[in-house]
């Protein structure tokens, strides 16, 4: 079966304990980023080993290599700069704690002068003996959602160019992506989920912004940036309300965005959160148009306690009402470390939540 497949998983996993004490030193100039390199390859392979032992059809490199899910990515362009920000910055305020993010700027025009993250793609083809590689990139919403405004702007006074420049670099990663071999494309974007809490939609006015504007301007930017992908090139969009610390950023149905984001953005598939109350119910999925496939994110990825698997099966039941059963799948609702902190996990707890996505999945489809 094509991707995304019946138990499929969003693609951040804990990281070890020795990356995070390698890349502490490395940045109080203490170690050696060769040797970062060395351990990163050696974890990858051991975490590659861990999703093909449980049966994941899609393997990722758990994003090992990266401190934040989108920075890093975006960062590899030409014309942004980072700046970590001092104490007194105000960072992201999730539910109850603060991350303290570095702060994109966009300092000259955006250009792509080196691939960001092709070779962590080719380095996870190579060590991927069954399953299907999968790579994940932040969306280029990304950028003008959580980058520094006023930086865009004296960039880019005219903001159609601003996005033509980011599509450009983003179709000339993705095109060397396919021809490194990759085939499962997955983009992360949480503008569309959190767009649906009212307090996110006040603060996107307080930047000037239109919100419901935003919508669309974001489901063009993710089909500008995919624009040329080939026809067997799987491409899926996932959208969550934050991750950070097992915590979250917004609230709200998926209603607000449903209508534009789910029939405007031209992909396979949708990763779409749906593990609790914060994520509403499931009539926007009618806005899913037929045939496109709906990964069901009904597995918590931000606490231990396993769900009741019957459960699981009446919530794909009820979802079965506004989407066909061939057409689902099931996953957790977000990756386990989107950033380098990781949630409140153990590896033993990530691996029962995936091999309970995997157990159910048999259970309902009768295949992966």
């Amino acid at each position: 079966m094509p991707a995304p497949f019946r138990a499929d998983h969003v693609g951040s996993l804990l990281r070890p304990q020795e990356l995070h004490e390698m890349r502490e030193k490395l940045r109080h100039g203490k170690g050696y980023a060769q040797e970062l390199k060395a351990a990163e390859d050696r974890l990858i392979r051991e975490v590659v080993k861990l999703q093909e032992d449980l049966g994941l059809p899609s393997i990722t490199d758990g994003e090992f290599r990266r401190d934040w899910w989108h920075i890093d990515f975006i960062a590899g362009f030409d014309g942004i700069e980072l700046k970590r920000e001092g104490d007194s910055y105000h960072g992201v305020q999730f539910k109850g704690v603060e991350a303290k993010p570095p702060v994109m700027y966009v300092t000259s025009k955006l250009k792509r002068s080196k691939p960001s993250m092709v070779p962590h793609f080719e380095f996870l083809k190579s060590v991927v003996k069954k399953g299907t590689p999968k790579f994940t990139m932040p969306s280029p919403a990304m950028l003008h959602a959580r980058g520094d405004r006023a930086s865009i702007k004296h960039t880019y006074p005219n903001l159609d160019n601003f996005w033509a420049d980011l599509a450009r670099c983003y179709r000339e990663e993705i095109a060397d992506l396919y021809q490194a071999g990759c085939r499962y494309l997955q983009l992360d974007d949480t503008t569309i989920a959190m767009f649906g809490d009212p307090k996110v939609q006040e603060q996107f006015r307080k930047l000037g912004d239109d919100p419901k504007k935003d919508v669309a301007m974001y489901a063009h930017a993710v089909n500008a940036a995919i624009g040329d992908v080939p026809d067997d090139m799987t491409v899926a969009i996932h959208t969550c309300r934050g991750n950070f610390k097992s915590t979250w950023l917004a609230s709200g149905s998926y209603d607000y965005v449903a209508e534009t984001a789910f029939s405007k953005i031209d992909v396979d598939g949708f990763f779409l959160e749906f593990n609790d109350e914060r994520s509403g119910g499931f009539e926007p999925l009618r806005h899913i148009p037929k045939g496109k496939r709906v990964v069901l994110g009904l597995v918590s990825s931000k606490v231990p306690q396993l769900e009741a698997k019957d459960l699981l099966k009446r919530r794909i039941d009820a979802a079965c009402k506004f989407v066909p059963m061939e057409n689902l799948c099931l996953s957790p609702q977000c990756g386990f470390s989107s950033t380098h902190h990781g949630n409140n996990l153990t590896v033993e707890q990530e691996k029962a939540k995936l091999k309970l996505c995997i157990d159910t999945a048999r259970e309902v489809w009768g295949t992966l």
